[in-house]
């Protein structure tokens, strides 16, 4: 049995706060530090046109201050912080990212995962949609600050690339791709 004994806001920010949790766990008293955090959701993307898979390559500094490099190719994806259905918040991602316009129920729900679980346990609901040059409406990008960059990924190219160490690729979307070669690739 686990007993919260006190919780105490170490910090907060537009999108995280900082916690320390006193807790209580098998007769143990134990102190952890929780960031907590907005649930998201991912699309995987097919363009059926292009035969290529589309990605989104983005400057995240938390990677940079890893590896100095901090580019990573990313499902295309967006926090849960909309009055929304996870459904809805999914279709406006996929236009504002990527410039794909496309109807709700084409988005088709794969599974959803938990992230950084030491630490914030976010969870991602993940989407699977295949798309035409017909649903481009425009070059995608994000949000002004965002900076992305969309990265068409040629299907004979998925399986060399969800192995590439030299890149960063999020689990979020090496689990996609290996669902999509597994389920939906028909190379």
């Amino acid at each position: 049995m686990i007993k919260i004994e006190k919780i105490n806001t170490l910090c907060k920010g537009k999108f995280l706060e900082l916690k320390e949790v006193f807790y209580k766990y098998k007769n143990k008293h134990k102190r952890w530090e929780v960031c907590s955090s907005m649930n998201s959701v991912s699309i995987l993307i097919y363009d059926v046109d292009l035969d290529a898979i589309i990605l989104v390559k983005q400057f995240r500094l938390p990677v940079y201050l890893k590896n100095r490099d901090g580019f990573t190719y990313e499902l295309c994806a967006g926090l849960c912080d909309k009055d929304k259905c996870n459904i809805e918040i999914a279709k406006e991602e996929v236009l504002e990212e990527c410039g794909y316009d496309v109807e709700a129920s084409r988005l088709k729900k794969i599974t959803s995962t938990w992230a950084s679980v030491g630490t914030n346990a976010a969870q991602q609901e993940v989407f699977y949609v295949e798309v035409t040059q017909k649903d481009k409406v425009n070059e995608g990008g994000g949000l002004e600050d965002e900076d992305i960059e969309v990265i068409e990924l040629k299907s004979s190219e998925v399986e060399k690339f969800i192995f590439d160490e030299s890149i960063v690729l999020t689990p979020g979307a090496k689990l996609a791709l290996l669902w999509w070669l597994k389920y939906q690739y028909k190379g």
